[in-house]
C-alpha cells in the first residue's frame, strides 16, 4: 500500500471538498417547478493530499460515482465547495473549469466506451496535449510514444484502433491520456472491475508504479474492497449519499467503527484463517432504501443489527477521534466487540485468493511493454 510521504503531510491538500451535495429532480410541475427530488450525495467533506490514494466505497446507489463527477465538475452541485489547489471550482466559468481539469484526470470502468473508435491511439493521446498545449506540435508524436511505453504498450501500437486492443490494453491506452495532461489527481471510477483479475493485478500495479515515480493522487471508487484494501491509504464509505465513515484504510479494515463499515466487510468471504473471520452478527436487515424518502434520523437504522429508538431521530454528523478517524454512529463506543459471538467460517473465495496471488506475483516485477493485457 502506498504511503503518502512526511513532506506530503505538511502540504495543503489537492482537493478540499466541503459540505458537497447533488439533488437530481426526478419530476416537475407543468410550469417546471420541482415537484420531487432525489439526494444522491449529501453533505460530504474530506481533503486529498499530493500522493494519496482515498478509496470511496460502497453498495451500488450510494452516491460514490455522483460524488466523481462532482470532483470533475462534469455535473454542477447543489450545495457545498470544490476546491483544487486552494481555488472553488464549484462556480467558475466552464472556459476555466477546463483548465483546471489539466490537472484532474477521470478514468472510467469501460475502457472501449471511453475510447472514440474512429481514432487512432496515436490521436486519442495526443488530444490533450493539443488542447492544453503541453508540447509543440513537432514533438507531440515523442511524447506519445513516451506515454504508451509509461504504461507498457509499444509506441509502434500507436497508430492503431481501440478494437485492435484487449481490455486491459485499452484500459492503458486510458491511463496514458489520462497522463498527457501532466494531472496531479486522477480519479479512478470503478477502473479494474470490468477486467479479469489478473489483468486487475496488473492495472493496479501499474496505477502504484505511476503514483511512486509521478506523485499522483488517486481518488478511488470501488466496490471491491479487496482491491480498495490493497491500494489506499484512506477509505471513505458512503451509505445513501453520505460519508458514514473516514479514516486510514489499516483502522478501517481491522477495527471498523461504524455498522455499515462492519456489514460491508462481514458481507464478504475472506480467505483467512477461522481466528480472522468476521461475525454475521453485523450483516444488515432488509434491502437499501429508496433514496426518494430515506429514513429519518441515522438512514441505516431500518437495516442496523444494533439499531435502538434513539437511532430514530438522532444526527448523523461525524464523531472525529483523536487519530483522525470519524464515523458517524452515535452509539459506535457502545457496539459490542465484532468477535462477541464467535467467528463463523465462510467459504474460502477462489477470487479474492487469485487476486492476492497476481497482487505478489506482479509487486516485484517492473511494467514492461506487453503484446496481450
Amino acid at each position: 500500500m502506498t504511503q503518502p510521504s512526511s513532506s506530503s503531510s505538511a502540504a495543503k491538500p489537492i482537493i478540499e471538498v466541503r459540505g458537497l451535495g447533488k439533488n437530481f429532480i426526478i419530476k416537475r410541475s407543468l410550469l417546471g417547478r420541482p415537484l420531487a427530488q432525489v439526494g444522491a450525495v449529501d453533505d460530504v467533506t474530506f481533503s486529498l493530499m499530493p500522493g494519496e490514494t482515498l478509496a470511496i466505497v460502497g453498495e451500488s446507489g450510494c452516491g460514490k460515482s455522483t460524488l466523481g463527477r462532482l470532483l470533475m465538475r462534469l455535473i454542477r452541485p447543489t450545495a457545498g465547495e470544490v476546491l483544487i489547489d486552494g481555488q472553488d471550482v464549484t462556480n467558475i466559468s466552464n472556459a476555466a473549469m477546463r483548465q483546471q481539469r489539466r490537472h484532474i484526470q477521470l478514468i472510467f470502468q469501460d475502457p472501449y466506451a471511453s475510447l472514440n473508435p474512429r481514432m487512432t491511439i496515436a490521436q486519442t493521446v495526443a488530444e490533450p496535449l493539443m488542447l492544453h498545449n503541453i508540447v509543440p506540435a513537432g514533438q507531440r508524436a515523442k511524447r506519445v510514444a513516451e506515454l504508451l511505453e509509461m504504461v507498457g504498450l509499444r509506441p509502434e501500437q500507436a497508430n492503431r484502433y481501440p478494437h485492435e486492443f484487449s481490455g486491459g490494453q485499452r484500459q492503458r491506452v486510458v491511463i496514458a491520456r489520462a497522463l498527457a495532461s501532466e494531472p496531479k489527481v486522477i480519479i479512478c471510477d470503478e477502473a479494474v472491475s470490468a477486467l479479469d483479475v489478473s489483468i486487475q493485478a496488473q492495472i493496479l500495479n501499474l496505477l502504484k508504479d505511476l503514483q511512486k515515480r509521478l506523485g499522483l493522487a488517486f481518488v478511488f471508487i470501488s466496490h471491491d474492497l479487496g482491491v480498495v484494501k490493497h491500494i489506499s491509504d484512506r477509505v471513505a464509505v458512503m451509505y445513501l449519499g453520505k460519508v458514514v465513515e473516514i479514516g486510514a484504510s489499516d483502522l478501517i479494515f481491522e477495527a471498523p467503527r461504524h455498522p455499515y463499515t462492519r456489514a460491508l466487510l462481514s458481507a464478504i468471504p475472506v480467505a483467512a484463517p477461522p481466528s480472522r473471520q468476521r461475525s454475521r452478527a453485523a450483516r444488515l436487515h432488509g434491502d437499501l432504501p429508496s433514496p426518494l424518502s430515506p429514513p429519518s434520523g441515522c438512514c441505516l437504522h431500518t437495516r442496523c443489527p444494533y439499531a435502538r429508538p434513539e437511532c430514530q431521530t438522532v444526527s448523523m454528523a461525524l464523531h472525529t477521534e483523536e487519530n483522525g478517524h470519524a464515523n458517524a454512529c452515535a452509539f459506535w463506543n457502545e457496539l459490542p466487540d465484532e468477535d462477541a459471538t464467535g467467528p463463523v467460517r465462510e467459504p474460502r473465495n477462489p477470487k479474492l485468493e487469485k487476486l492476492f496471488a497476481a497482487f505478489e506475483a506482479m509487486a516485484i516485477k517492473p511494467v514492461q511493454p506487453t503484446a496481450g493485457g
